[in-house]
């Protein structure tokens, strides 16, 4: 098989093209190996992207070792927690596409022989898996790794420790100087940040779909392994280069069906669930809700993990990481072994010497910390297409809870709310008008549900959204909640004071209203006006899909 880059090297034609190139300082030698192309979302804008050009060198590096010849390009990326409770915040999933696009831009005006994808965090991930699945050529992921947690007054802390510190202080909790001081100890340096987050839960995934090398989910971003993991990682595209091994050969509804399965041992980021739909749309995969629905009720939460539990992704990796994770699991014959994978090897294969170091962090699968998996899908007349919770990071009195709803049309006005002292106990805060259309963008509601926590309300107070949550949300916060309000959804027809019944033993989400009041208020609703009237957002907004698909963009 011809590889794609002599499209535009070889022959006669192609001399100013090699020209080009030469000009750029390429030898003849360079151009006649197979070429790669490194995308490298490296900036100084994210703590999980800062190292990464340190990260592609060690890439490039690998390819040239094993005969190739790589050629770097870059992708925009941008920091959730930045972006959080700004407008900035509506741009964050939107990025996903752009990142998807313009890859795909790139590695077709330039056809490269493989990709090998240099990304961390949040939106970048997937948006280079959804690339790798579009252009289906040889491709292979590498991560920059997460972050150390940080230590303050003798405990580890991270990112959300600060988060929750502002409700802190508003509480009288904690003091502004001591916020400060938390402030300066709990991100101590680059990596994506330290719990089972989104940016964290997705290049776990990776690694478990198949499409990473074993470690690539844990390994610090401060270790030295991470380095020597990324210079295999170049020489391990060489090798699929060769057998011409792509990525849709890889990513199979087995495959999709084993990430679910860690999804859910692990407790990851409710993003996942956004994710992983989109990735798969793009391998031509069928995945829905009820997929995830299935395997939470039958994968056990084995490991504990920030924010839902005290250990952190440097505890995962010591106690032997992902490989350990899909060992314990797969004693209850809750993975597809003979998946291909990156490696060259099947599942089994790669798992086969992975041993559990540390099971007070990953438990046995006889003795897990809870029957079902992390995440939970809801349904009921308030969610008819589904809605999506992290249940592992609920507290055991909030699993069924009646509260009265108290009605925003915007994050903003509810972070307010909950600031000023507004909401109390028995309270359901409803987030509204900040879905997919609605936002737009589906922004994610860290700063309200932090407040909640700092504040002390976690067991008393439950959250519900048409938009998203961060990784690092903890206590009963529903997001995804489809249809969107925008779409006319039945959030958008709650008002103040309406009973909101959650039962997650029973999977289900109801407003406690009569079918015949709900159809009157139906009759009466108008949706808002657009958020954004221009630009990129206004075409996403035109665009996009429900959350309960992923939040794709349809044509």
């Amino acid at each position: 098989m011809q590889r794609r880059s002599r499209r535009m090297i070889e022959g006669l034609e192609k001399a100013p093209h090699r020209s080009l190139f030469k000009a750029m300082g390429y030898t003849d030698e360079e151009l006649a190996k197979p070429i790669i192309g490194v995308v490298n979302a490296g900036n100084e804008l994210i703590p999980g992207h800062i190292h990464l050009d340190r990260i592609t060198e060690a890439v490039k590096a690998g390819v040239r070792m094993a005969g190739g010849t790589p050629m770097e390009f870059r992708v925009i990326g941008m920091c959730d927690g930045t972006a959080m409770h700004h407008e900035g915040m509506k741009y964050s999933l939107m990025s996903r596409e752009v990142i998807a696009d313009s890859i795909e831009v790139m590695a077709m005006g330039q056809p490269f022989d493989g990709l090998v994808l240099v990304t961390n965090c949040d939106k970048i991930i997937p948006g280079m898996l959804m690339a790798a699945m579009r252009l289906n050529i040889p491709s292979i992921i590498v991560s920059g790794g997460p972050m150390l947690a940080g230590m303050w007054e003798g405990k580890k802390v991270d990112l959300i420790s600060v988060f929750e510190g502002v409700g802190a202080v508003k509480a009288g909790k904690m003091t502004e100087t001591q916020l400060a001081e938390l402030e300066n100890a709990a991100c101590p340096g680059c990596g994506s940040c330290a719990g089972m987050f989104t940016a964290n839960s997705m290049n776990c995934l990776s690694e478990t779909i198949g499409l990473a090398l074993p470690g690539n989910g844990t390994i610090p971003a401060v270790s030295a392994a991470r380095i020597r993991l990324a210079k295999k990682a170049g020489m391990q595209i060489m090798r699929l280069v060769e057998k011409d091994i792509k990525p849709r050969d890889i990513a199979t509804l087995e495959a999709f069906e084993n990430a679910i399965a860690v999804d859910m041992a692990l407790g990851c980021s409710t993003n996942t669930v956004l994710h992983l739909m989109a990735i798969a749309h793009e391998a031509g995969v069928p995945l829905s809700l009820k997929t995830f629905d299935e395997m939470s009720r039958r994968v056990p939460h084995i490991c504990s993990l920030r924010p839902g539990g005290p250990h952190f992704l440097e505890d995962l990796d010591r106690a032997g990481g992902i490989p350990a994770v899909m060992k314990e699991i797969s004693k209850k014959d809750l993975l597809h072994l003979n998946v291909l994978t990156v490696t060259e090897k099947t599942v089994g294969e790669n798992i086969a010497l992975a041993k559990n170091k540390d099971k007070t962090v990953i438990r046995p699968i006889d003795d897990p910390y809870e029957p079902e998996g992390g995440l939970a899908i809801l349904y009921g007349n308030l969610a008819p297409e589904g809605a999506v919770i992290k249940q592992s990071a609920v507290s055991a009195q909030m699993r069924a809870f009646t509260g009265r709803a108290r009605v925003f049309d915007s994050e903003e006005e509810a972070t307010q709310a909950i600031l000023e002292g507004k909401i109390k106990a028995g309270d359901v805060v409803v987030i509204r008008y900040e879905g997919p259309k609605g936002g737009p963008g589906m922004r994610e509601m860290l700063t309200p549900t932090s407040a909640i926590v700092g504040m002390g309300l976690d067991k008393e107070v439950a959250l519900i959204t048409d938009g998203r949550f961060s990784g690092g949300t903890r206590g009963a916060a529903i997001g995804h909640v489809s249809p969107e309000a925008a779409a006319g959804g039945p959030i958008a027809l709650i008002q103040e004071g309406d009973l909101i019944e959650i039962n997650l033993p029973e999977k289900r989400l109801e407003l406690k209203v009569s079918e015949e009041e709900l159809q009157q208020r139906r009759a009466a609703w108008k949706p808002l006006p657009p958020k954004i009237k221009a630009g990129y957002a206004l075409r996403y907004a035109k665009m996009v899909s429900s959350a309960s698909e992923g939040a794709i963009l349809k044509l």
